[in-house]
C-alpha cells in the first residue's frame, strides 16, 4: 500500500512539473520580449505603438479568450486541449522568429496568445483535479506561483543574454520550441485525460462581448495619445467598451449557464481574491514593460546588463512561491496576503528613491509580492459554494 501510494505521488509530482513547464513558457514570453523592444524597433523600424502591440496583442488574446479554452477543456478534455495549446504555441513561436515586419510580428503573437490560453488555465485545472487535498493543492499551488514569477523575472534575463550573445531577438521565440516538444511528450506520455462531470454550455455572445471590450480599451489605451484622447476614433472604443461591458452584465446573469459567472463576485473572498490577482499581476507586468525600457533607453544599459539587474526578483519569486504556498497551507492565506501587501508598499516606495540599492531591493520586493499572492489568492476559492467551485475551474486564471 505504501509502495502504490508513493507511485502515486511520484505521478502527481511528475504531472506538476509538466504543468509548471508549460507555465514558465508562457509566463516567461510575456516578458522576454519586453528586453528585446529597442532591438526589434531598430530592425523592423517600429513606432512606439507597434511595440505596444508587440506586447499587448499576446496579452489581449491570453486573457479574453481564457475563459472559453478553459470551458473547452472542461467539455472536450483537458489533455486534449492542452495539447492543442502546445502546437499552437509552438508553431506562433516559430512564425514569430520569422516574422518580415511588426505587422507580422503583431499578428503571431496574437495566435501566441490563443495557444497561450489552451496552457495556463487547462494546467491549473489538471493540477487541482489531480491534488485532491486542500493542503496538497496548497503547496502545489506555492510551487505553481513560484514557477510563474520566476518565468517572468527570468523573461528579462534570458532575452539579454541571448542579445548579448548576437543572437538577436528571433532567438527569443526559437527557445519556446524545445520546451514545447518535451512537454508535448510528457502530456502525452504521462498526464491522463480528465472532463468536468458537468461542462457548461458555449456562451458565444458572452464572449464576444468580452473579446469586444478589452479589444476596444486596449486600442484606446494604445493609440489615444498618438490620435488624441478626444479624438472620434478613441471616444467610439471607448464607448463601444464601455457598452459591451454593459452588455456583458446585462445579458450573462440571464443565462442558465453563462461565461462569467457574475453571482461569484456577492462572495468576498472571492472577490477579495480576484482584485488581488488583478493588481498584483499588473503590477509585474507593468514593472517589467517600464523598467526594461528605462534602463536600455535612460540608462544606456545594454540588453545584458538589464537582463541582469532582474536577478534579484528571479531570486525573490523561487523563494517565495514555494514558501507561501506552505504557509498558506499551515496557516491559511491571511499572513501571506499582510506580507505581500507590505513588500508590495516598500517596493512602491523605494522604487521613488534614486539609490541603486533601493531599486535592486524593490525588484525582489515586486516579485515577493507576487509570488505571495498568488497561493492565496488560489486558496480563497473554497468561499464558493461546492458547485460554484466546480464551475467555475475553467475560469479561475482569468486575472
Amino acid at each position: 500500500m505504501t509502495g502504490h501510494q508513493n507511485l502515486a505521488s511520484r505521478r502527481r509530482t511528475l504531472i506538476l512539473a509538466i504543468c509548471c513547464l508549460s507555465l514558465f513558457m508562457v509566463g516567461m514570453d510575456t516578458t522576454i520580449v519586453n528586453i528585446a523592444l529597442p532591438t526589434i524597433q531598430q530592425d523592423l523600424r517600429a513606432g512606439i505603438s507597434g511595440l505596444q502591440w508587440t506586447i499587448d496583442a499576446y496579452a489581449l488574446v491570453l486573457g479574453s479568450l481564457l475563459m472559453f479554452s478553459g470551458s473547452m477543456a472542461d467539455r472536450l478534455g483537458r489533455r486534449l486541449v492542452f495539447l492543442a495549446g502546445l502546437v499552437a504555441f509552438a508553431g506562433a513561436s516559430l512564425l514569430c522568429s520569422l516574422a518580415p515586419s511588426i505587422s507580422w510580428l503583431i499578428a503571431f503573437r496574437a495566435i501566441q496568445g490563443i495557444g497561450g490560453s489552451m496552457l495556463n488555465p487547462v494546467a491549473l485545472s489538471i493540477v487541482s483535479n489531480v491534488f485532491i487535498d486542500d493542503r496538497e493543492r496548497a503547496r502545489a499551488i506555492g510551487v505553481w506561483a513560484g514557477v510563474f514569477g520566476l518565468s517572468m523575472a527570468l523573461g528579462p534575463l534570458v532575452g539579454g543574454l541571448l542579445i548579448g550573445a548576437s543572437l538577436g531577438w528571433r532567438s527569443l521565440f526559437w527557445i519556446n520550441l524545445p520546451v514545447a516538444l518535451v512537454a508535448l511528450f510528457l502530456t502525452w506520455r504521462f498526464v491522463p485525460e480528465s472532463r468536468a462531470s458537468h461542462p457548461r454550455r458555449v456562451d458565444p455572445v458572452g464572449q464576444a462581448l468580452v473579446i469586444g471590450m478589452l479589444a476596444a480599451l486596449t486600442f484606446a489605451v494604445i493609440e489615444g495619445p498618438n490620435a488624441g484622447w478626444t479624438s472620434p476614433t478613441i471616444l467610439a472604443c471607448v464607448a463601444l467598451a464601455a457598452l459591451a461591458m454593459i452588455g456583458l452584465l446585462a445579458y450573462e446573469p440571464r443565462r442558465h449557464e453563462p461565461l462569467l459567472e457574475l453571482r461569484f463576485f456577492a462572495s468576498v473572498p472571492f472577490s477579495g481574491a480576484s482584485a488581488i490577482a488583478l493588481i498584483a499581476f499588473a503590477a509585474v507586468g507593468g514593472f517589467a514593460l517600464i523598467t526594461t525600457l528605462y534602463l536600455q533607453e535612460v540608462r544606456d544599459y545594454s540588453a545584458l546588463q538589464a537582463g541582469l539587474l532582474f536577478l534579484p526578483v528571479a531570486a525573490a519569486a523561487i523563494v517565495s512561491g514555494p514558501l507561501s504556498g506552505r504557509l498558506v497551507a499551515s496557516r491559511g492565506p491571511r499572513l501571506s496576503l499582510i506580507g505581500a501587501g507590505v513588500a508590495l508598499t516598500l517596493c512602491a516606495v523605494m522604487l521613488a528613491g534614486l539609490s541603486g540599492a533601493s531599486k535592486t531591493a524593490s525588484r525582489a520586493g515586486v516579485a515577493c509580492d507576487v509570488s505571495r499572492a498568488s497561493p492565496c489568492t488560489r486558496s480563497m476559492r473554497p468561499g464558493l459554494r461546492p458547485k460554484s467551485r466546480q464551475i467555475s475551474s475553467s475560469g479561475r486564471s482569468l486575472w
